[in-house]
């Protein structure tokens, strides 16, 4: 995540890809102390005699907060993997992420050799403001030296955010000066952004590539929507790959404008009735009509299963792509004295059918958190027949076309994962930043392609095997050995990659997709399905379809 958006892009190759960073389903804050209760009350009595005697009775020195830290998480661990134990320091953080804004200087960072290389001021922030650009680097805050210490992207995070109104002096490398540039900031609120990229794909079809549900999404999906609709759009593709999720009532404001009637999006049940509801359509959406198309992977999740149910469902939209992540429980935040957050399950969701698509976690964390190896290796993700599905978990959706339960939302078209340009070597050149450092330093050397559009950017430039090369020497300077067989089998993709990165850098995100995704299996079967109206309007008939 950057320090100004949540839509800076990550690329995420497919053998990259380890598991869902499931940010998970939130239905706001609870406040309050828990009752107590004669059933547990001797047993926290003893815990705290427990904590007493190691204290002050045994042999070594022991800090005894962290030792019940430690206990809080390993409770937790025997209930479910998402219900979670988040520290008085790590909320902010945590809360952060889902939030419209924080606060903060407004510069995308990356870290590069162990320094902060600022990408991009945020139009309007305290550094454009105050002159900072992109290709500056942050060498002090606050007179402290902090290239080259080996921060991290947490410590970047406590230097450079701060209450609103505080100031902060950060210490400036630019090109072509030899003395550090003092700036004098002060933080302001930095707005984050749900949806990475909106645009039409040609005069019928429009996309939207959503990277979470947050405070913000269904406000910028809904201006993302209405735009294309005025724009033309007859057709719609959904991007939720890689979506891990946030707010239910994103989820829900999103499916309606998408669906009819009073059709149900969602329900909840939990413990009692005391959680226990259901979400149905109730308004007239913009986009009621027209064929949709929803693109999932293995790392869609929650919020995201949601939205892929509802339409899935409702036979509103074909599911394109690989079985998602698979997490059907809705977590409520609840407050403890000391600022610290208890992240708890309070229910299971059910698709508009009757299903929950959570996946089953009864044998632990570590093999729940192995379900992506455990789908690469059982040969699922290149092959629909290799999924297995139980019968009594059969359901049926508004025109009677069978779906199942128990772990994710299986896609009506399936698209195999593609490894066939894809190696170590090209993985290790994204991981090691290799290949954005190299497009930085382009971009910041050719100042001239500032003045292309878009347009002919996509059209006129080129990579070169050139620039490839000089982006293998930058790996070499991170300490990637080249590898020539790799390189040449991968080096279309890595062109690819590297176009991409570049337009970003020079335009927006829009321009980062509308490349990356040429690239992008799943999108490009989506395009293929728009050309068979037979298909769309007949989604029974294509169910587990593969490519």
């Amino acid at each position: 995540m950057s320090e100004t958006k949540n839509s800076k892009f990550n690329i995420r190759l497919p053998l990259i890809i380890s598991g869902a960073i499931v940010v998970g389903i939130l239905i706001g804050s609870r406040f309050g102390k828990p009752t107590g209760g004669s059933k547990y009350l001797g047993s926290i009595q003893k815990f705290t005699q427990l904590m007493e005697y190691i204290e002050k009775d045994y042999v070594d020195s022991v800090n005894t907060a962290e030792l019940l830290e430690e206990s809080i998480e390993q409770m937790l661990d025997k209930l479910d993997p998402h219900t979670v134990y988040i520290s008085a320091q790590d909320r902010i953080l945590a809360q952060s992420q889902l939030r419209a804004s924080f606060d903060g200087i407004g510069v995308e960072f990356n870290l590069l050799r162990d320094t902060i290389y600022v990408v991009r001021e945020l139009p309007g922030g305290p550094s454009e403001k105050a002159g900072i650009t992109g290709g500056d680097r942050i060498i002090k805050v606050d007179g402290q030296n902090i290239a080259g210490i080996g921060l991290n992207t947490r410590k970047i995070y406590d230097l450079l955010r701060g209450p609103r109104g505080s100031k902060v002096v950060v210490g400036v490398k630019r090109k072509n000066e030899e003395e550090l540039i003092d700036f004098e900031l002060t933080r302001g609120a930095i707005p984050q952004y749900s949806v990475d990229a909106s645009y039409m794909v040609d005069d019928e079809t429009g996309y939207i590539k959503v990277n979470k549900f947050a405070e913000n999404t269904y406000g910028e999906f809904r201006e993302a929507l209405g735009k294309l609709v005025d724009s033309g759009m007859k057709k719609l593709i959904l991007d939720l790959q890689n979506n891990g999720g946030g707010y239910m009532s994103a989820a829900i404001n999103m499916a309606d404008e998408l669906i009819p009637g009073n059709a149900t999006i969602v329900s909840q049940k939990g413990q009692g009735k005391k959680y226990d509801s259901e979400a149905r359509a109730s308004r007239k959406g913009i986009f009621e009509e027209g064929p949709i198309v929803v693109l999932v992977n293995e790392s869609s999740a929650s919020a995201s299963e949601i939205v892929a149910g509802a339409l899935q469902d409702n036979d509103r939209a074909l599911i394109v792509g690989r079985r998602s992540f698979g997490k059907g429980l809705v977590q409520l935040p609840f407050d403890l004295n000391d600022g610290s957050e208890l992240r708890m399950t309070i229910a299971r969701y059910y698709t508009p059918s009757g299903r929950s698509i959570q996946k089953p976690y009864e044998d632990g964390e570590t093999d729940y958190n192995s379900d992506y190896y455990n789908r690469y290796t059982s040969g699922e993700l290149f092959s629909a027949d290799s999924v297995r599905f139980d019968e009594s978990l059969a359901y049926q959706t508004s025109t009677g076309r069978t779906v199942y339960g128990g772990g994710g939302i299986m896609p009506d078209y399936f698209v195999a994962l593609d490894t066939s340009n894809n190696t170590r070597y090209i993985n290790a050149l994204v991981a090691s930043n290799s290949v954005r450092e190299f497009t930085l330093e382009y971009r910041d050397q050719n100042k001239w392609l500032k003045d292309w559009s878009v347009e002919k950017f996509y059209d006129e430039f080129n990579i070169t095997d050139a620039m490839l090369k000089e982006v293998t020497d930058v790996g070499v300077r991170n300490g990637l050995p080249f590898r020539s067989r790799q390189f040449n089998k991968s080096k279309k993709l890595l062109a690819h990659l590297v176009k991409a990165q570049i337009a970003r850098d020079l335009f927006d995100d829009d321009a980062f997709y509308k490349i990356f995704n040429e690239t992008n299996e799943i999108y490009k079967e989506a395009l293929r399905l728009f050309n068979n109206t037979g298909l769309l309007s007949k989604p029974n008939g294509v169910l587990l379809q593969t490519r």
